[in-house]
């Protein structure tokens, strides 16, 4: 890979693994413009890696504060919200590993065409406007409840279709639900975390037992990107989200929706 397709690619991973708008339906897009060839298994882990550390980071102290809380309940302790909310996003990623371990081949045999990655998008894109424009949103995460929790999870489940996008999806959820703008992209942000480790951790075990040529410092290049835009993505997002809603980025979908369906039919 050149050091341009390293730079593009990760940028993009590290912005749309957070933003509700979608990796796979951007990750296609230099490929059928530029022609450039699949990144490879070691390019994957790098920007797994890269999105994995900047969300853990941002949220280092929340993260702690679950960790720690977590053990205490294992010791029976159970008035800690931290310690509820760890179990909740345990539960919660259940079912996208079970989804992804039993219908990873399905999805990548049939369902990673240009054609559905544009149908999806706007599919997805329709519902995040509709809950941003018609759902409450009052509710902080501690009234989420265990049930929310795991109809966020569901939905989680679901966007390992490509095109749905994961944070999208997981973010109109949470609207549904009557979380606040805020909470329902801290919520989606924290339930990413063990999902990008068990991404990562796939492609890792795939990598190892490929046995490939690795090239380190497109590796290197590639998770220090991915981890700089996401965490900046991340910081932003947060900033902007109350005051601009989902509505720019509905848009978005959905121009990018119809760009993709004209680049298929075309």
């Amino acid at each position: 890979m050149s050091t341009i397709e390293v730079f593009i690619l990760a940028l993009i991973q590290g912005l749309t693994e957070f933003l509700p708008i979608s990796s796979s339906a951007h990750l296609i897009l230099p490929s059928a413009v530029f022609g450039w060839e699949d990144q490879g298994l070691a390019f994957d882990v790098a920007v797994h890696v890269g999105t994995l550390l900047a969300v853990v980071l941002y949220f280092r102290k929340e993260v702690g504060n679950m960790a720690v809380a977590w053990f205490g309940t294992l010791k029976g302790e159970r008035d800690n919200f931290d310690g509820k909310l760890a179990w909740w996003i345990i539960f919660a990623t259940i079912p996208a590993g079970l989804f992804g371990l039993l219908g990873k081949d399905f999805i990548e045999e049939h369902l990673r065409s240009a054609l559905v990655i544009a149908a999806t998008t706007l599919l997805f894109g329709f519902l995040l406007g509709f809950a941003d424009i018609k759902a409450k949103q009052n509710k902080s995460i501690e009234n989420l409840g265990f049930k929310g929790a795991m109809l966020i999870g569901l939905a989680q489940a679901i966007a390992l279709i490509p095109g749905t996008s994961r944070s999208g999806i997981t973010m109109t959820i949470g609207l549904m639900l009557g979380l606040s703008r805020e909470n329902a992209a801290r919520f989606s942000f924290l339930l990413s975390i063990p999902a990008i480790a068990m991404a990562g951790s796939y492609l890792t075990l795939k990598l190892i037992l490929e046995a490939g040529a690795v090239d380190w410092s497109a590796m290197g290049l590639g998770s220090v990107i991915a981890f700089a835009s996401a965490y900046a993505c991340i910081h932003y997002f947060l900033i902007l989200v109350n005051k601009i809603g989902m509505m720019p980025f509905v848009i978005y979908r959905l121009v990018l929706g119809v760009g993709l369906l004209w680049f298929v039919v075309g």
